[in-house]
């Protein structure tokens, strides 16, 4: 029987591991502390623009000024995206839409910060002619005197974004830009890591982002909430969803164990719309009453609101159907993604983990 190596630690889902390096963002979950290459995420919210985020992330310079504006979607792209079945989830359009603009340009290895720019400013673009197809409309050409979030807003709804609801999406950009070694970056990290291009790791890191366990929770915020109803009803609402073994979405992190700075950050941002204003009074009293309980349903585990929560209430605000949720999280998080692929190929090694065996011994056919 030949020698077997020695048994190695094996963390399932690589929780704990340490399996890269990076000067993006630091999540502290501890402490509560999100920052990009140090700056405080509600710094960055209440002073600066996706733009200038995303150029930081890019460079590693603070740009106030920095300038973003989208991009009007290719020809070969929307020829793609009108030849998809009309209940198509906008997340795997997108994914689509990145695929065929991939495939459209002449992109090359090591990724670029041009490369970054132009991706990011395309996506907002497609996915509202993606809300727009769905409902039987034509795809209208972007506004390029508007930042993204705005001219996400135009595109979709035909119409010139209000200074608030473009600000206010902004800012969701902004806190949804970067998080660390998440599943979709920690995805497209893997795709860029093999030399492969800008546009195959996003559409990596969407298709991981579509997974209900990454993704997808702000609607699920909106969902629940409208099932609540009042906050007389929470208490109970949420002993019967635990008591099945559900979850209540907007709540709890796999890394946070202090309350989710993005969260603050939104929560204020969508205090200062002044749009919903009853349903935001709604879901700060039925937060309060959610943390109650969970704290004494499961008293060893520490769960504190989440982004989704007040993601909900600022996409809500802003007049996006929750079916575009998802989709929205992604383009903001195209900023991080494109970071992350340059950061990768700038000092790269070929992300390639072992993996412990638990098959059968060696044997033989039988005769």
């Amino acid at each position: 029987m030949t020698d077997q190596p020695a048994p190695r630690d094996y963390s399932p889902g690589l929780e704990g591991v340490v399996a890269g390096e990076t000067a993006l963002s630091l999540v502290d979950g501890a402490n509560g502390r999100l920052l990009y290459r140090g700056y405080p995420i509600v710094e960055l919210v209440e002073h600066g623009t996706y733009a200038s985020v995303a150029n930081l992330l890019w460079t590693g310079d603070w740009d106030p000024a920095a300038t973003l504006h989208p991009a009007p979607v290719p020809r070969q792209v929307l020829v793609a995206l009108r030849e998809l079945p009309d209940d198509v989830p906008p997340m795997d359009a997108l994914r689509t839409a990145v695929s065929v603009w991939g495939a459209t340009r002449s992109l090359g290895w090591p990724p670029t910060v041009g490369e970054a720019r132009a991706l990011t400013a395309f996506a907002p673009s497609a996915l509202a002619a993606i809300g727009r197809l769905r409902q039987g409309l034509q795809p209208v050409l972007p506004d390029e005197t508007l930042d993204l979030a705005g001219g996400l807003l135009q595109q979709l709804f035909d119409e010139a974004p209000g200074p608030a609801a473009a600000r206010a999406l902004d800012a969701y950009f902004i806190s949804g830009a970067d998080h660390g070694f998440n599943a979709s970056t920690f995805t497209c990290r893997v795709i860029v890591s093999t030399r492969s291009d800008i546009a195959s790791g996003l559409c990596g890191a969407i298709g991981a982002l579509k997974g209900p366990l990454h993704g997808g929770a702000p609607s699920e915020v909106v969902n629940q909430l409208h099932e609540i109803g009042s906050p007389e009803r929470a208490e109970q609402w949420v002993r019967d969803l635990v008591g099945r073994g559900e979850r209540v979405m907007g709540f709890g992190h796999r890394v946070y164990r202090a309350y989710d700075p993005r969260a603050a950050a939104l929560r204020t941002v969508a205090e200062q719309m002044g749009t919903n204003a009853e349903w935001l009074e709604n879901a700060v009293k039925v937060e309060d009453v959610v943390l109650r309980v969970l704290a004494e349903l499961k008293p060893h585990r520490v769960i504190k609101t989440n982004v989704e929560y007040y993601a909900a209430a600022v996409l809500q605000g802003v007049g996006l159907p929750p079916a575009l949720f998802p989709s929205v999280f992604a383009l903001a998080r195209h900023a991080g993604w494109t970071a992350h692929a340059i950061e990768q190929a700038s000092a790269n090694r070929l992300i390639r983990p072992d993996v412990r065996y638990v098959g059968s011994e060696e044997r033989h056919l039988p005769a």
